[in-house]
């Protein structure tokens, strides 16, 4: 892009004024008898003085800044996350003899909303200034971070030029981590309930052995360890700790169903699928955390936009996973789950945990029995299917009238129907849940451990 496209030059409202304020002064000369063949050679000789004086302010304004003008550095973070707030600075550098009157704006995409732009300020001589501002993410996936605009006083206050410096900067906005964050923080402290997660492991407890240790009160005897005992001279038990190497793999529905928005993450746009997401990634770190391989599969998106991640043990799979599908959205296709059933069968021959995140309807049970009959050949399958929050908040409304009572109760048996759908879909498996969108991180993680902990791989 060329520096004349970059650059608009715009009136001050002082010039404005003062051309304002000179035809008036030529109408009221007018409107009292001046004569005309006075006021207009007046008139026309100030006019005339006064665009020279304009014209030669501009191009000597235009000449200093090119001589000293300013330079914009911009500096980014690491990655966006959906719904969070990110700092964001520009450093000015303004390294002539003279100062600068400005306002600086950055363009930012569309998808973002911000606070603190646009920003005014007068950058002194041979200065440096950092600007901040806070950007927000409302949806995930390539954004482009465009030029800064600034906005520049001409030295007599005649114009003001607007450059548009930089470069434009694609990047990449990823799912809500912060409850990934927070789940590391609570769980160094024991305090997971906070965020409804249950069924911490304990000390001692689980399938595989971990290390002999000194016996404490509250061990259980059945963990002495005799010979241990006799040796050392003093009480020593056999810790044990979940089995570990196991395999979770999710299949994430991406079809139209999962497009039902409901905001449910408190800022922002969310739709059910961002929602699904977060909570994948949630349990995918405690997976990973705890020793298992985690993969992913997806289904009923768009043509070519599946994503397939096969299982991988390691933090760097929570990286991988991030990176290949941070920028994927519910398309507005019918999801095939006999299809996505029978394509992970293909793939997935090790018995593992196989977790279907979607949006179940009644009508979908043709299709999701055989599904689900097929995958629980070999794996042990639950199914997490998010449900509306409008139908309990109905349900839960008082009534006042009529028409009230009939939304309740209608709320009421739609809820019940769902229920006996989900029930007969799932053959009324207890590991498999239907919840609001807000309780699905939370219900996972507590499934996966009473996997774990009743040893069902």
């Amino acid at each position: 892009m060329n520096s004349a496209t970059r650059r608009v030059v715009l009136p001050t409202r002082a010039s404005i004024a003062v051309l304002a304020g000179l035809g008036l002064a030529a109408a009221f000369a007018l409107s009292f008898g001046v004569p005309l063949s006075t006021v207009v050679p007046l008139a026309g000789g100030l006019l005339g003085a006064l665009l020279v004086l304009a014209g030669w302010d501009l191009w000597r304004s235009l000449r200093l800044w090119r001589q000293g003008g300013l330079r914009v550095e911009r500096r980014l973070p690491a990655a966006f996350a959906i719904g969070a707030p990110t700092e964001l600075k520009l450093d000015l550098v303004n390294p002539g003899r003279l100062a600068w009157t400005l306002q600086v704006f950055d363009e930012l995409d569309p998808l973002f909303d911000f606070e603190g732009l646009p920003q005014r300020l007068r950058m002194a001589a041979q200065s440096r200034r950092t600007l901040k501002f806070h950007a927000t993410a409302r949806r995930r996936g390539v954004v482009v971070l465009g030029l800064t605009q600034v906005l520049w006083r001409s030295r007599a206050g005649a114009f003001e030029v607007r450059e548009r410096m930089g470069q434009a900067q694609p990047l990449r906005v990823y799912p809500n981590f912060a409850a990934l964050a927070r789940y590391a923080w609570l769980s160094g402290d024991r305090r997971l309930a906070q965020i409804g997660i249950k069924n911490f492991v304990q000390r001692g407890l689980g399938t595989d052995f971990r290390q002999l240790a000194e016996y404490k009160r509250g061990d259980p005897l059945r963990h002495l360890d005799a010979k241990a005992s006799l040796r050392l001279r003093r009480p020593v038990v056999r810790e044990y700790q979940d089995e570990r190497d196991q395999c979770v793999m999710f299949l994430l529905d991406c079809g139209r169903r999962m497009r039902a928005d409901e905001q449910s993450a408190g800022a922002g746009e969310s739709s059910h699928f961002d929602d699904a997401l977060d909570a994948l990634m949630l349990l995918a770190y405690v997976a990973l955390s705890e020793g298992d391989e985690v993969g992913a599969m997806t289904f009923g998106g768009a043509e070519g936009a599946s994503r397939d991640c096969a299982p991988r043990k390691g933090m760097g799979t929570l990286n991988a996973l991030m990176n290949k599908m941070h920028d994927l959205q519910p398309g507005g296709h019918h999801s095939d789950y006999l299809a996505a059933a029978e394509a992970l069968s293909r793939q997935l021959r090790r018995r593992s945990l196989v977790i279907i995140l979607t949006n179940f309807r009644d009508e979908d049970s043709p299709e999701l029995q055989p599904a689900l009959r097929l995958l629980r050949r070999r794996h042990l399958v639950l199914l997490a299917s998010l449900r509306e929050t409008a139908l309990a908040r109905i349900a839960g409304q008082a009534i006042q009238g009529a028409d009230d009572a009939t939304a309740v109760a209608s709320a009421h048996l739609l809820s019940q129907a769902r229920d006996d759908a989900f029930a007969r879909v799932v053959d009324h498996d207890k590991l498999s849940i239907d919840v609001e969108p807000r309780a699905l991180a939370a219900t996972l993680v507590n499934r996966y451990h009473q996997v774990k902990r009743a040893g069902l791989l």
